[in-house]
């Protein structure tokens, strides 16, 4: 029998931290690709430390397997693998390619670290898949935060309505409002029949569509779908953003209101398209008890590159207290929907917030 028809040896430990090895230096590798594309591209302070501790907690788990056996089985001069290469390898379309990539390789290397790992030690093993779920959860993130950048990238000002006294008179402050500038808009209407309310939102998809304004269902993800609106806004103690997508699609916008830095990192990583922050300022539409303020807009300013709206009675007087802290997104209400003439008020507040930019 010829050396190339002899049946291996079966794998003993040696073979194993082979492996172990080359997919624990691929999965580092991959994870510093994707850490670096959120620091220096999208400059998000948040999805970095996730990446980071992502990282930390994969060296962590593996520190306990002997580092010396990893190094002792390595040979990459007779690595067969190193030598079968494809074309599509050295090439990348976009930044985005180059992410998609290495998250496939960190996934793909904790996956295989994980089987084997169960040979070796199981403990670990069961780690490593709580890691390989939390980077399925970022990865997630980081292709919510660059598609979301993209679609809302002229999105400044964001105008909340009710359905006024009657369809009539609601359809002309609609159109008021649009011709105003405004770039999104949104239905919220807690006394409304869902029968009623589904008659104003049908009316106002019919506007915005003609005028390329983003429509968005306040709470209600079935009113959402069947309206055809561009997405659906929640409140904390609404329904999950998996839930709501589940209803409204993979498509459409789904926005979190955020009241502190920690619920809107979790929006982030729930795959909200966007955040709400606030309350501001006091406001005449809707009562609060805590009033987070323009120190929390700073906050998530310095944390969160996902697009985010400062909410919460904000107005002409104090836009520049929001400017100041970093943000050149607003939704308002009062000051703009009951003006004395709405399209002058949404005109002016649009064209303060793109001076500013």
């Amino acid at each position: 029998m010829t050396a190339e028809n002899q049946i291996p040896e079966p794998a003993g430990p040696a073979t194993i931290y082979r492996i172990l090895d080359a997919n624990r230096n691929r999965c580092l590798e991959g994870l510093r690709v994707v850490e670096e594309h959120v620091r220096f591209i999208w400059e998000d302070q948040h999805l970095v430390a996730q990446c980071k501790q992502l990282r930390h907690d994969l060296v962590t788990v593996l520190a306990s397997l002997p580092r010396a056996e990893l190094q002792a089985a390595r040979d990459v001069l007779a690595d067969v693998g190193t030598s079968v290469t494809t074309h599509s390898e050295y090439e990348r379309a976009d930044v985005d390619s180059v992410v998609a990539a290495n998250w496939s390789r960190v996934q793909q290397s904790l996956r295989s670290l994980e089987e084997y790992l169960k040979v070796l030690a199981p403990a670990a093993a069961a780690q490593l898949e709580v890691l390989r779920y939390r980077s399925y959860t970022i990865e997630r993130a980081v292709t919510v935060l660059s598609a979301s950048r993209d679609r809302l990238a002229a999105a400044r000002l964001y105008v909340l309505v009710d359905g006024r006294a009657s369809l009539g008179v609601f359809r002309q402050l609609i159109e008021r409002l649009v011709q105003g500038g405004a770039d999104m808009l949104q239905l919220r209407d807690k006394t409304l029949s869902d029968r009623a309310l589904l008659k104003r939102a049908r009316v106002l998809r019919e506007i915005t569509r003609e005028h390329g304004v983003l429509f968005i269902m306040n709470d209600r993800a079935d009113l959402a779908a069947l309206a055809q609106a561009d997405g659906v806004h929640l409140g904390q103690d609404d329904v999950a953003v998996k839930d709501a997508r589940g209803v409204v699609g993979a498509r459409a916008l789904v926005g979190v209101s955020t009241h502190n830095l920690d619920q809107a990192r979790q929006a982030v990583l729930e795959g909200a398209n966007y955040l709400g922050c606030g309350p501001t300022f006091p406001s005449v539409t809707k009562e609060f008890t805590q009033f987070p303020g323009v120190e929390f807009l700073r906050e998530v300013h310095r944390e969160i590159r996902l697009p985010a709206f400062a909410i919460g009675g904000i107005n002409s007087a104090h836009i520049d207290r929001v400017l100041a802290a970093g943000f050149a997104r607003v939704a308002v209400s009062n000051s703009v929907v009951n003006a004395a003439d709405p399209a002058e008020a949404t005109r002016a507040l649009k064209s303060r917030l793109l001076t500013a930019t």
